[in-house]
């Protein structure tokens, strides 16, 4: 029975991590302008009233959550419920307005309407779309046009998109609410002056304002169960207090709240939080029904890993000799740039009097290596003469390291197998 629970409890932690469904409480700063767009969706649901509206912020500040909390409230109106479509379209999926068009006609699930009709326009086929949306009463549906990256669609050519929707939301005909979601605060000078004279010009500036405290409740919020968010059986109500108890007393471990301050560091936003917790609630069995310490602190490493240090770790011994011998060039030459000549003669100090540990690699065997590291974005060009990169003979091109000192030292302490006198000669310069 245990065992159910668990996967009950389970589904909805990952639901909510997936954000298939919402937390339990939004954050605070956003209750105002969660409660203006609701006002301006109700209205476009129960008056046909259009309107326009763009929200603006930083990343990971809570804007799209703050979306979908505001059109589920809508929607446990029975009548909204039924009637409201929701569009969304993405900048980064639907890179022109023909993507668009087709991706709208998708979710409105007219494909089979529009069928081998051929228009003139694009105005005329978005047009075609809400037409068919009309009920007998010539009444016709609301519909929300969620536009995420919103900057993007500004990118399009002749922003026809943006103008058919916003000509459309201003005429009135069609019950339209077309909300933008955007982190660029300079949006506005983005748009043409014929997109911009139809814009309602409504505008929500959102960010987030989270002290740690706060970001620990939300750790919390993401987490913990209500009794409400299933039936209320006394077996039930015994599970969750147990779960409940584990999630305060992980919220207090010292090491989880380290954790949780180096994240919160890093990003303020619900979403790396959220992926942070994504693993320990993935681990979780018959065997190990608690989420542990261990588990968030697992979840962490892999998270924070540095991906410049991983890709060391699967780097020759020759081609991590020559990431040592560039980092002590640019140590000696104080960051200056240095090329593949000034590289082979500095390995070659250290590889003629350590042959024992290294084989006696020629010239070409060491450039080949040397490549290598320029593909896998280790090192590269930098010009300052004028004359253009591709002019200059490849042993001979200003090169840069792209690894730190502390990356490199990282990296070589867990390189399996890694000869001790390359792991001295990286400490010193002196070979």
């Amino acid at each position: 029975m245990t065992g159910t629970l668990l996967v009950q409890a389970q589904d909805i932690v990952k639901r909510r991590l997936c954000g298939n469904s919402l937390p339990v409480q939004l954050f605070s700063n956003l209750q105002s302008a969660e409660t203006d767009i609701y006002n301006l969706l109700k209205r476009t649901v129960e008056y046909a009233e259009s309107n326009s509206l763009l929200i603006i912020g930083p990343k990971s500040c809570g804007k799209s959550t703050l979306i979908k909390k505001v059109v589920s409230r809508v929607k446990k109106n029975e009548n909204a419920a039924k009637n409201l479509l929701v569009v969304n379209l993405n900048g980064y999926m639907q890179t022109d307005d023909r993507i668009a068009l087709d991706e709208i006609t998708r979710q409105l699930q007219l494909e089979n309407t529009i069928g081998d009709k051929v228009f003139g326009s694009f105005a005329e086929t978005l047009s075609f779309l809400l037409q068919a949306l009309r009920t007998g009463s010539n009444e016709s549906q609301p519909i929300l046009f969620l536009l995420e990256e919103f900057d993007l669609f500004a990118q399009h050519k002749n922003q026809t998109l943006l103008y058919n929707l916003f000509d459309i939301a201003q005429a009135g005909l069609t019950p339209l609410a077309v909300i933008g979601v955007t982190c660029r605060i300079d949006v506005m000078e983005l748009l043409e002056k014929r997109v911009k004279s139809r814009f309602s010009h409504r505008q929500i500036f959102i960010c987030n304002t989270w002290t740690f405290k706060e970001y620990v409740g939300a750790f919390k919020d993401c987490l913990q169960i209500k009794v409400e968010e299933k039936k209320k059986k006394a077996k039930w109500k015994i599970f969750l207090a147990k779960w409940n108890k584990n999630i305060d007393m992980l919220s207090e471990d010292l090491t989880v709240l380290e954790i949780l301050e180096k994240q919160f560091l890093i990003s303020q936003g619900l979403s790396g939080l959220q992926k942070l917790l994504m693993y320990p609630v993935w681990l979780l069995s018959n065997q190990h029904p608690l989420i542990t310490p261990a588990d968030i602190e697992e979840s962490a490493k892999s998270l924070f890993a540095d991906s410049k240090a991983n890709i060391l770790h699967g780097v020759s011994v020759l081609e991590l000799c020559l990431i040592i011998s560039m980092n002590h060039l640019m140590i000696i030459h104080d960051n200056q740039p240095f090329n593949f000549h000034m590289v082979y003669n500095e390995f070659l100090k250290f590889s003629q009097k350590k042959s024992h540990i290294l084989h006696n690699y020629s010239k070409a065997v060491v450039l080949k290596a040397f490549e290598h590291l320029i593909e896998l974005e280790l090192l590269k060009t930098r010009d300052h003469s004028g004359i253009g990169i591709s002019k200059i003979q490849k042993e001979y091109q200003p090169m840069v390291l792209l690894v730190e000192n502390s990356q490199l030292l990282e990296a070589i302490g867990k390189y399996p197998g890694c000869p001790t006198d390359v792991k001295q000669w990286a400490q010193s310069s002196i070979v």
